[in-house]
């Protein structure tokens, strides 16, 4: 059995779906890693499944730059960063790996994170989290093993309720670093992830703004209701509920944690945005 994950992209394509074929589970994503732009670190997390091993991880994995736009928009949460010397953006990953390390511990690093282009799939995965899909190739965490758990007869699918505890780890590990610590970190290397947005195809536009609307697109995801109908009209699972299925990929990766583990995340979210509105 496989996840609904409608918004996973494998790679170019759009892929809405996971397939039903059984296989193991690949994108599990910290959330720390919402901010992953914070210095690498934030949590969220998803897995999608298929028959082909994990794709390597690209030298640049971004999607298509959108038209360029008539004039820059306001910043609307600027940052004070200090003047201190950075690496270039294409040999900062040392300077990244270094700072996750301090955040999660350097065997943390090894077993969680792609150590290569940080800060480019960093910045991709983020502003891809509100919208329909996310590209696996954009990804910068490692997969985690483990099955996607459903529960129920063919004719009335759910989410098994002990699928949450799946992400509890990393719920306690979000929960564990240190919010200023991390928002420091970010500050202090944002020059890097400015660079990487505009490379993107927004260099009119403000990172830092993306990563309020990004945070409140998280924040806005529904409370996960006890039971998460699935249907299968086809070969791929989808949401019964088509409220749900309207959701952007972020929100339904929130969704698929279970309640408790949703609130959990949200209320650490709600600590980093109220840190950062103060840098």
């Amino acid at each position: 059995m496989t996840d609904p994950d409608l918004e996973i992209a494998p790679d170019d394509r759009p892929l809405l779906h996971a397939e039903k074929q059984p296989a193991r589970a690949r994108w599990p994503i910290l959330l720390v890693i919402v901010l992953a732009a914070l210095a690498g670190g934030g949590y969220y997390f998803w897995s999608v499944r298929s028959r082909a091993p994990a794709p390597p991880v690209p030298e640049a994995a971004v999607p298509a730059p959108p038209p360029p736009q008539a004039s820059a928009p306001p910043v609307e949460h600027p940052l004070e960063t200090a003047q201190a010397p950075l690496p270039a953006l294409g040999d900062s990953d040392v300077a990244l790996q270094d700072a996750l390390s301090g955040l999660f511990g350097a065997q943390a690093f090894t077993r969680l994170f792609y150590p290569e282009n940080i800060v480019r799939h960093f910045v991709a995965a983020i502003d891809n989290l509100p919208r329909r899909t996310v590209a696996l190739r954009i990804m910068p965490i490692r997969p985690l093993g483990g099955p996607f758990l459903v529960a129920g007869p063919e004719e009335s699918l759910a989410i098994s309720p002990d699928n949450a505890t799946r992400y509890t780890p990393y719920v306690r590990a979000l929960e564990a670093v240190d919010t200023g610590k991390l928002v420091a970190t970010y500050v202090r290397l944002y020059p890097l992830f400015q660079q990487a947005y505009a490379e993107l195809g927004y260099p009119s536009r403000y990172f830092n703004d993306r990563l309020f609307e990004v945070i409140d697109n998280l924040l806005a995801a529904p409370d996960a209701p006890a039971k998460v109908a699935l249907t299968q009209p086809k070969v791929l699972y989808e949401y019964a509920d088509p409220e749900l299925e309207k959701l952007s990929a972020g929100q339904k990766m929130m969704m698929r944690m279970g309640r408790d583990n949703e609130a959990r995340v949200k209320a650490k979210l709600r600590e980093i945005k109220r840190a950062l509105a103060k840098g």
